[in-house]
């Protein structure tokens, strides 16, 4: 089956989408016949090559499996191990490729099979201008409006303050946007990934702004200088890629047209009411800060 995400084309296999990744990827179904930006095939035994070099290694919570993601002479390769004891998901792609290979199967935790497929639209995205952003998303007034912050911050309680008290507020996504920037527009797709929400929104919106949230005591917002919004913007990328020289200028290289075009905040905030309104302000009136 083929899927659009964010202008990027997917075929993945069908024996692999479970029910809930099934619902969260059919608003992205594509409609007519087109060659794919990205093919996965699966079947193939995967093993690292004696030039494998470790870039990032991290848990995966929702298969309690640990994981790392490297490179060597035949592309990008990530590697999952679950706990349990049971054998490893691999993925394997090259920069700029057009397939994708993976030992993955229908035993696997499907979640495996789920953050598998975010890596892979990731490395196919990149060199499109587009990539996955962890941030919480409105759209409203025909805008998207991104609130970043690190777990735990409050970005998913921010976006429902939005929601039930500024009118025509609604959630884009709530976990895994994708954003492109060129040098002419920056754009929020939704995405068929929106963590613990689910909300899988086959629109676009232009960006208006980006805020990234910290608790605070009080409501104090401002907006950033271009070095300061680097800095905030940064740890929403993939974490992965921050490491590969390649991956990681491809994803400063589109930070930097985003912050060129759109305004970026800090919003040191209360869980209330007035930190929406005051954030929906600023946004959308441009009050003196």
């Amino acid at each position: 089956m083929e899927y659009t995400i964010a202008g990027v084309r997917l075929s993945l296999p069908d024996t692999l989408i479970n029910n809930r990744f099934s619902q969260a990827l059919q608003p992205f179904a594509s409609a007519c016949p087109g060659t794919p930006d990205l093919t996965l095939n699966v079947g193939m035994e995967i093993t690292p090559l004696p030039d494998y070099r470790e870039l990032h290694s991290f848990e995966f919570p929702d298969a309690d499996a640990d994981c790392r993601f490297g490179t060597d002479g035949a592309g990008y390769l990530l590697e999952m191990t679950p706990r349990d004891g049971s054998s490893p998901a691999r993925y394997r792609m090259a920069y700029g490729a057009a397939t994708a290979q993976s030992d993955i199967t229908p035993e696997h935790n499907p979640a495996l099979f789920r953050f598998g497929v975010w890596t892979l639209f990731n490395i196919a995205a990149l060199p499109k201008e587009a990539v996955a952003f962890h941030s919480s998303v409105i759209r409203y007034r025909g805008k998207g409006i991104l609130f970043l912050g690190e777990s735990g911050t409050g970005k998913s309680t921010h976006t429902r303050l939005w929601r039930e008290n500024i009118p025509g507020a609604e959630l884009l996504n709530d976990d895994s946007p994708i954003i492109r920037a060129t040098e002419r527009e920056a754009i929020v797709y939704g995405s068929p990934w929106s963590g613990k929400t689910p909300c899988y929104r086959n629109e676009s919106y232009p960006i208006i702004a980006v805020v990234r949230l910290s608790q605070a005591p009080h409501n104090h917002i401002r907006r950033l200088r271009p070095i300061e919004a680097i800095g905030a913007l940064l740890p929403s990328a993939p974490p992965a890629f921050a490491q590969d020289e390649r991956l990681s200028d491809d994803t400063c290289n589109l930070l930097s047209r985003l912050i060129a075009q759109v305004p970026v905040y800090h919003l040191e905030c209360l869980p209330d009411a007035a930190a929406a309104q005051l954030s929906c302000d600023t946004v959308f009136n441009r009050q003196p800060l």
